[in-house]
């Protein structure tokens, strides 16, 4: 089997899809061609100089954090990002980023997280707002050429429904026109009333297939002003979302879950901090892989002991403290998403097994690198 770059976006988007970044981020393919023959995955945390090296010729660097983000104007060799793409294309190494997508996916970023502690994730401590991905179509086309509409629109990617294609729906009625003036009607005569046997056919379509299913469907319809709707479907909440709640096997001290903590995550300079009594039971406990400040309100009410998070600034903490009594346990940013790594590498490794060799880096990418206790 051959694994193209395209087979593992697919079943990236599939894990952690795009509709689910947030709007200021930068997610998907940075450089490459989709259609290049893919020999490995090398997964990281960061795109750093270091990481790029261990990324074999011809392979996938899948980073969480976006190597381009915020003012990119230039990917000229003489600055540091740019140079990092002139290297990637150069030896036919491609980027690709899973960020705020894979922070929501379920399982995504913080389930990682909450497994790395031993955690059983009961639910989304900040749920998405439903999105709206999948439309349905209803179309009212004379009896007779109903076949070839359901035929050009299920060609267009109409009519999926998990592990069924071709799926469609059709009642039969009867339709009521009145050609105008300038009107060429296929049936019919201008200026008189005309009734035709018509089908209802409704079928679902991705809303990124509008566009297609609408120029297959006028292709096949014989209507000069072919009638339809278009309804977004807005799924039920689900369980993406940023943030966890899990629950321990059985409660522990608050200094005994720190240790728990500082346990399941990679050592880093910045180590790990809590702020609580350390005394008290901790038997439920809210997560967030990477910056959750803007969580510590949600976490207050969650009905948790302790909120495990990264980069807690001492204002936000401090008010947190002051009005309620959610321990606070703060951890270094790169530790709380390196789990994630393997999480993503299992996705690819169940979907293409021996065919392409995937591996997380052990490089650490996070910034800080020099313990003030050490001397």
């Amino acid at each position: 089997m051959t694994v193209r770059l395209a087979d593992v976006i697919e079943v990236l988007d599939e894990a952690y899809p795009p509709r689910l970044a947030q709007a200021w981020d930068s997610v998907g393919l940075v450089c490459g061609d989709p259609d290049d023959v893919l020999g490995s995955v090398t997964i990281a945390v960061d795109a750093t100089a270091d990481v790029v090296e261990e990324v074999p010729d011809g392979g996938l660097l899948l980073a969480h954090h976006p190597l381009l983000l915020r003012g990119v104007d230039t990917v000229a060799a003489s600055t540091a990002k740019g140079a990092l793409v002139h290297q990637l294309i150069r030896s036919g190494r491609s980027l690709f980023t899973a960020h705020t997508n894979a922070d929501s996916a379920s399982p995504g970023v913080s389930d990682a997280l909450a497994q790395a502690f031993g955690l059983t994730v009961e639910a989304v401590l900040e749920p998405s707002p439903a999105v709206a991905d999948l439309d349905k179509w209803v179309i009212f086309v004379p009896r007779e050429n109903a076949e070839a509409v359901r035929a050009a629109v299920f060609a267009a990617g109409a009519g999926v429904i998990g592990d069924y294609s071709q799926c469609s729906w059709s009642v039969t009625g009867t339709g009521q026109f009145l050609p105008g003036d300038e009107a060429s009607p296929a049936i019919g005569n201008v200026g008189a009333v005309e009734r035709v046997t018509e089908d209802r056919v409704e079928v679902v379509a991705p809303a990124r297939a509008r566009r297609q299913v609408l120029a297959a469907m006028r292709a096949a319809h014989p209507y000069e002003e072919p009638a339809f709707d278009i309804f977004a479907l807005t799924p039920p909440p689900g369980d993406v979302g940023l943030g966890r709640i899990g629950v321990l096997p059985q409660p522990e001290p608050l200094r005994a879950f720190v240790s728990r903590v500082s346990a399941g995550l990679p050592q880093t300079s910045w180590g790990v901090r809590a702020a609580g009594d350390p005394d008290m039971p901790v038997s439920r406990v809210a997560v967030c892989g990477g910056a959750g400040d803007s969580l510590l309100d949600a976490a207050a009410a969650a009905g948790v002991q302790a909120y495990v998070t990264a980069d807690l600034r001492h204002h936000p903490a401090d008010e947190h403290r002051r009005t309620s009594d959610v321990a606070l346990i703060d951890v270094a940013h790169w530790a709380s998403e390196y789990p994630w790594c393997e999480q993503a590498a299992g996705v690819l490794r169940s979907t293409f097994g021996a065919e392409l060799d995937v591996r997380v880096c052990e490089i650490r990418t996070d910034p800080w690198n020099v313990d003030g206790g050490q001397p």
